[in-house]
């Protein structure tokens, strides 16, 4: 019986050839104020982090709650241009500890900080507790730039954390080579146990553990402002985006396996270009980016990386095992594929300043100038006479008798072809039990006449299939 229901849906679905992705941006939600950050916590709401201290919670129809989940604006310093609230990570066992941790910029005695914080979500699953802050760790901030803000855990449990090399140009303190800060480095620390006079615990297998005038917390160093990091969902790998100066945006990833103490090499080096090599470690001791490009010699002006996701989603296949990224500067998205090569796609609405995953594994991107949060997609499968209907949107699944179809807001849509269209929709055997007539952008109707089950949902023009679960 299995096999038989997998060969009738292969057959409603058909099999689409494997080619190289071509990404477009799919309004999902707007009214944020400078986004700059999208997580998940293990289920279907994404958490979008705004500059200014809040974080709000956006829901799969596209709405935002009232009450923010968490306020911070009233420590948040956020004067500077990469200031502010920056980060967000949840506790791998959120679920039942309700913690989460979050990396912010504030002021203390007149100079500004960047700190890394735990509070816990309160009775109300939609809302934090503002009194459960507990502070891990400050770090001085020499200037307002490169304070780095992204958090991650990674496979072991633990929590990284990137740190800029503390600003101005050229890193004038050469913070970054420097091990005795924790500036321009990558760190981890384990939030689940702690160590005398500290709110965390140093893992005893961190590359530097008893090493003399070096910070145990480190974890890989050489970064100038790491703009984003992410572990590969499927082998642990650790991709990180780090911001050039002024030539060469770069791209660093080393696989689970690694022991940490990675030096990725600036100041001596932005990218594989020698920057300011005096007193440098030998060039064979440094982990050269895996993909890199320059400013101004790819196409529209790049100026800064916003590291992303490898794609481990199931909606679009062609980007399975892609690294998906963005340049702020340039607008356009970007991905890296299997042998390291660099293809571009936009420009879109403005500087894209995160990437996130839901829980499902697909990837979303913030445009913290117009506020808005858009899906990443793929139009890879279809021609140019039906892209247009290549993402159809229906929700709310599960759903217990009316569901709404809408037609993609494509960042840069093609041409819409002209004329009604039908949304059929099949039980499991392949008998079609509905038709749907679709002219508008936005329409909603009944399905309160189908039995309780599972069925397909189909576009007669458009190649995607969803699967329809009426309760």
């Amino acid at each position: 019986m299995k096999y038989t229901l997998l060969f009738l849906l292969g057959c409603i679905l058909g099999i689409q050839a494997q080619n190289p992705p071509i990404i477009d941006l799919e309004l999902f939600a707007t009214g944020f104020d400078k986004p700059v950050e999208i997580k998940n916590a293990g289920d279907d709401r994404l958490f979008i982090v705004q500059q200014s201290g809040l974080i709000q919670i956006l829901n799969t129809d596209g709405s935002i709650n009232d009450t923010p989940f968490l306020d911070l604006t009233s420590i948040i310093q956020d004067g500077g241009f990469e200031q502010g609230l920056l980060g967000l990570a949840f506790h791998p066992d959120y679920a039942t500890n309700g913690q989460f941790f979050v990396n912010y910029t504030e002021t203390i005695g007149g100079n500004d900080f960047s700190t890394i914080a735990r509070f816990t979500v309160s009775a109300d699953a939609n809302i934090a507790d503002p009194n459960s802050n507990t502070t891990l760790l400050t770090v001085a901030q020499p200037f307002s730039n490169h304070n780095g803000g992204c958090l991650q855990f990674g496979p072991n449990g633990f929590l990284y954390i990137a740190l800029g090399d503390g600003g101005s140009g050229g890193d004038p303190g050469n913070r970054s080579q420097n091990l005795s800060t924790l500036l321009g480095k990558l760190l981890r620390i384990d939030i689940d146990n702690t160590d005398t006079g500290l709110n965390y615990g140093v893992p005893v297998d961190n590359p530097f553990v008893g090493t003399t005038g070096v910070l145990p917390e480190i974890w890989a160093y050489g970064l100038r402002n790491p703009w984003k990091f992410s572990f590969d969902s499927e082998n642990g790998d650790l991709w990180i985006a780090d911001v050039g100066q002024n030539e060469i945006e770069e791209i660093n990833r080393v696989t689970t396996a690694s022991a940490g103490g990675e030096n990725y090499g600036w100041r001596c080096y932005e990218g594989t270009l020698p920057f300011n090599t005096a007193n440098c470690p030998d060039q064979a001791s440094l982990t050269f980016p895996v993909a890199e490009y320059t400013h101004s010699g790819n196409g529209i002006f790049k100026c800064s990386i916003t590291g992303g996701y490898v794609y481990r989603g199931t909606e679009y296949p062609n980007m399975i095992g892609t690294y998906v990224f963005a340049d702020f500067c340039s607008a356009e998205m970007a991905t890296v594929d299997a042998s390291d090569q660099i293809s571009y796609f936009g420009p879109f609405d403005g500087g894209i300043a995160s990437l996130g995953e839901d829980i499902h594994n697909e990837l979303y991107a913030a445009i913290p100038g117009t506020g808005s949060i858009y899906r990443v997609v793929d139009t890879s499968v279809l021609g140019t006479e039906d892209s247009f209907l290549q993402k159809m949107v229906v929700f709310p699944n599960p759903t217990n008798g009316t569901i709404t179809f809408r037609y993609p807001a494509f960042a840069n849509p093609p041409a819409r072809p002209a004329g009604a269209d039908q949304l059929n929709i099949y039980d499991i055997t392949g008998k079609l039990v509905q038709s749907q007539t679709i002219q508008d952008s936005e329409t909603s109707f009944s399905v309160a006449q189908l039995p309780a089950g599972v069925y397909i949902a189909r576009m007669s023009r458009n190649p995607q299939t969803l699967k329809l679960v009426i309760q």
